[in-house]
């Protein structure tokens, strides 16, 4: 497995390299600007770079599987040669989790679940710790409207059906990671009941990322 421990406290950075990000779109997606933001990053604290090459902002189009990759495999081979800092890759593409995972990186970041096809079985090959966000509908479309009798009820369903999911593809238990995905497919008052009950999602005895906007959410 990663030497991640997942039993510890960590500062995630991000790294959009993409042009249109929903926070810093095309300020990091060359790689001398991605790896100057890395390494203010790490000087500030952070102990896990994220990385990801696809925007998941609403409307955001999609991009074909080459130029997923041409964003993102640069940045992880040269934050490995000259950084000391554990690197997540946040993707929803089989090929791009299997091509990052040859290159060592220390976790999968995916916004979907391990939903896709092709998914589970790349990260059941592996060993690398993966992280399971929930999210209503696909990013494209997440904000439109979105729904819930419960949120947290909501939330917590779809974690117990892909943490079966992932013990059925014979993922091991310890390396899960859970996050409620604020702001994904929540509109503000949905964010704020999530919130509020966060700390019940320690009955799922695995480690919990979170990621709160500053602007959507924090400034309201």
């Amino acid at each position: 497995m990663s030497n991640l421990d997942l039993k510890q406290l960590h500062v995630m950075g991000i790294l959009n390299a993409t042009p249109d990000s929903f926070s810093d779109g095309g300020r990091h997606n060359t790689l001398d600007t991605a790896l100057y933001h890395a390494e203010k990053m790490i000087k500030e604290g952070a102990s896990i770079v994220d990385i990801g090459g696809e925007s998941t902002r609403p409307n955001a189009p999609d991009i074909s599987l080459n130029e997923e990759l041409d964003r993102v495999i640069p940045i992880v081979e040269k934050l490995k040669a000259e950084f000391d800092v554990f690197i997540s890759i946040d993707t929803s593409k089989a090929a791009v989790m299997k091509a990052v995972i040859q290159l060592g990186v220390d976790m999968i970041n995916d916004v979907g679940a391990l939903r896709v096809e092709g998914v589970l079985q790349t990260c059941a090959d592996s060993n690398v710790p993966i992280c399971l966000m929930h999210m209503q509908g696909q990013p494209r479309t997440m904000q439109t409207n979105p729904q819930y009798d419960d949120v947290f009820a909501d939330v917590s369903q779809f974690f117990t059906e892909r943490i079966a999911a992932c013990k059925v593809a014979g993922i091991e238990r310890d390396r899960l990671i859970l996050d409620p995905g604020f702001g994904f497919g929540k509109a503000l008052e949905h964010n704020v009941a999530l919130l509020a009950k966060l700390g019940n999602c320690k009955a799922f005895d695995l480690p919990i990322l979170v990621g709160i906007c500053r602007k959507a959410m924090g400034g309201a």
